[in-house]
């Protein structure tokens, strides 16, 4: 159950209490910000190797290179006025990468020189206004293809380079470039390079592995936060073509205007040829290293040479020779409470749905750009308090539909929304993937999963078994990320819910600890409880070479035996055996117990927290249940009302 602070807990268990429910309504998908880009620019520029950068003062830098030469244009105040079309040709270059990147006022772009091998820098201290003589870096045994750098505040500074299928780092320290060193990865071909300086080193690489199958990998160079200095970690995927699809990955870009976000180029050299930018973000608490990231999304544009992203503190920026693109970081957040004459808000075990009505008299809400599919709406439950109106912080669905309505003088707006398991179903596998046994555990597995679907995930008192166990599985090309949850949730005593854009696994433990009361502090308004047989109360679990069984003998003497059989060859100790049969009679006992409550709400309530119900017409006295289901009602008409219906089940 999520903390109250005294004043909201006293109004909610007083008889006068006065309603306060909070809604808004925001632009974000999972928590993170729904980028809605606006192209500024539209040039002749051909597409070529290219790069952006944006200083603190706010002007945006662009480099190219074309036909031999290499062009630089600073805009310092971009918008949709701006000359995105006049550049200054700075001096002949290769027809190689070109790399930008700023810190503060510090810029530095680097380029390769007409030799091929020579890769040089140009450094202001300006915020670009003027750019220094070139120097050389460093000079590569072989033709060099692409580039990737970034500053840190002191100067320090990482530049990267490909030499066929190698990659090289060079590292600049108290003012002096040291020399060049190769990766300790290892893959067939390199088709492209970013970096991204945030603790550490970001990295993103493109390219070909041995086995002939495209990817475009996640690695970081040590910089002493999860890697150690000067060191790489391994190529972790974030996608992969198969050898023979005729589909490679090329120039990647990497940033983090909010949270990590990365583009790139999915091209396809078959019948309907294309070459297609795409773009990805990593929830907003996850790390660099642990590589976890939305499934990339399509960009509306042909290129073979990507987006490059750079961003200032209110908006992102994406940029191709030919293209300008901006868009707000503002979420656009708007509090919608005074307005809302319905609400019904349901919270179940897997998917949650939402109805709020909006008043729409003098067309406030006509403003298509306000109410959009797929925004977030958050209701959070609360009360008129001795310091005035509070609520906490409630769950969040996204819209599915708009609907208007008008008639009789009056008019309407309502929203359909569904929560963050929709997002989860919505999410369907484009190819297969697979851990074989002991390489991720459950939970790791779960977290990739949910981070697919743009969702946080985290633990709250998760089983030991979803830390232990390493299962051989796969997710089917096609599968919806619920569906391979569900499995997954199969093979643990533990459940997952949600609080707003973040899921948490936790174990409903017997021994739990009541979390609430009702009945005496907190007023009934009715109730309903049923006890029931359990589906069952035997299980027996095979696995590899080993066998279990566990009974509820008070079940099977009641109703005589109700088998339930798991097989699973992850299952390779009796003591993973016999933790699985618990699990199954545990899932259960939760169903065994059913009915329901209504009470006036209660803010902080979530599922499956363990409450105590004392109701004398049904003899209960602080008798525990478990929260399986929650649904608000709130209506400001004639019929007014708030409160809350709970569903139960055992503990």
């Amino acid at each position: 159950m999520r903390s109250l602070p005294p004043e909201l807990l006293a109004a909610q268990r007083s008889d006068s209490a006065v309603p306060y429910l909070k809604v808004t309504i925001a632009d974000r998908i999972g928590g993170i910000r729904r980028l809605a880009f606006q192209r500024l620019y539209t040039g002749l520029e051909p597409d070529g190797y290219h790069a952006a950068t944006m200083p603190a003062d706010g002007s945006l830098l662009r480099a190219r290179v074309d036909a031999g030469r290499l062009y630089y244009q600073r805009v310092t105040s971009p918008g949709p006025l701006s000359d995105f079309a006049t550049w200054t040709d700075i001096g002949a270059a290769a027809s190689a990468d070109v790399a930008l990147c700023s810190e503060g006022s510090n810029v530095l772009l680097f380029y390769v020189d007409t030799n091929g091998v020579d890769v040089k820098l140009r450094e202001s201290s300006d915020s670009g206004a003027t750019l220094g003589a070139a120097i050389t870096v460093v000079t590569a045994a072989s033709a060099v293809t692409w580039l990737a750098a970034d500053v840190k505040s002191n100067g320090d500074a990482l530049l990267l380079y490909s030499v066929g299928a190698t990659v090289y780092a060079v590292k600049r320290s108290g003012g002096s470039w040291g020399s060049a060193t190769a990766w300790t990865n290892s893959v067939a071909s390199v088709s492209g390079l970013a970096c991204y300086h945030a603790a550490d080193y970001n990295v993103a690489v493109a390219g070909v592995d041995a086995s002939g199958d495209a990817l475009l990998w996640t690695a970081v160079y040590g910089d002493g936060f999860s890697q150690a200095p000067d060191t790489w970690s391994a190529l972790r995927e974030v996608t992969r073509a198969s050898g023979g699809s005729s589909v490679t990955f090329r120039a990647p870009f990497l940033g983090q205007p909010d949270s990590f976000r990365l583009t790139f180029v999915e091209k396809y050299t078959g019948s309907q040829a294309y070459s297609r930018p795409y773009h990805g973000y990593m929830p907003a608490t996850a790390a660099y290293a642990d590589n976890l990231w939305r499934e990339p999304i399509p960009f509306d544009l042909a290129s073979e040479y990507g987006l490059a992203v750079a961003w200032s503190g209110t908006a992102a920026w994406l940029s191709t020779p030919s293209g300008v693109w901006t868009a707000s970081l503002d979420d656009g957040s708007t509090d919608v409470t005074a307005d809302v004459l319905e609400a019904v808000a349901e919270e179940r075990a897997n998917g949650g749905r939402l109805r709020v009505v909006l008043r729409n008299d003098d067309g406030r809400y006509t403003d298509a750009s306000l109410l959009k599919v797929s925004a977030e709406v958050r209701v959070s439950r609360g009360y008129v308090t001795a310091n005035g109106p509070q609520a906490s912080f409630g769950p969040a669905y996204w819209v599915d539909a708009v609907e208007y309505v008008s008639g009789g003088g009056e008019a309407s707006v309502v929203l359909y929304g569904s929560d963050g398991w929709a997002l989860l179903a919505s999410w369907r596998a484009r190819r297969q993937y697979a851990w074989a046994a002991g390489e991720r555990n459950v939970f790791g597995i779960l977290q990739f999963l949910f981070a697919r679907a743009g969702l946080e995930f985290s633990s709250v008192g998760g089983s030991s078994d979803s830390a232990n166990l390493y299962p051989a599985f796969t997710v089917h090309p096609g599968e919806s990320g619920l569906t391979a949850v569900r499995r997954l949730l199969a093979l643990l005593p533990d459940v997952i819910y949600l609080r707003g854009e973040f899921a948490f696994l936790k174990e409903p433990l017997a021994s739990e600890s009541v979390a609430y009361s009702y009945g005496v502090d907190h007023a009934l308004l009715r109730g309903r409880y049923v006890a029931s047989v359990a589906e069952t109360n035997r299980a027996q679990v095979f696995g590899d070479g080993v066998f279990a069984e566990r009974l509820d003998w008070p079940g099977v003497e009641a109703a005589y035996d109700r088998l339930a059989q798991v097989h699973d060859l992850n299952l390779t100790t009796v003591a993973q055996a016999e933790d699985r049969g618990d699990a199954v009679l545990r899932k259960a006992a939760l169903t065994a117990e059913d009915g329901e409550i209504a009470a006036p709400v209660n803010c902080g309530q979530e599922l499956y927290d363990v409450v105590d119900v004392t109701d004398a017409g049904a003899g209960l006295s602080a008798a525990k249940r478990r929260v399986l289901g929650i649904e608000l009602r709130y209506s400001t008409g004639a019929k007014a009302a708030y409160e809350q219906r709970l569903g139960l089940g055992g503990v």
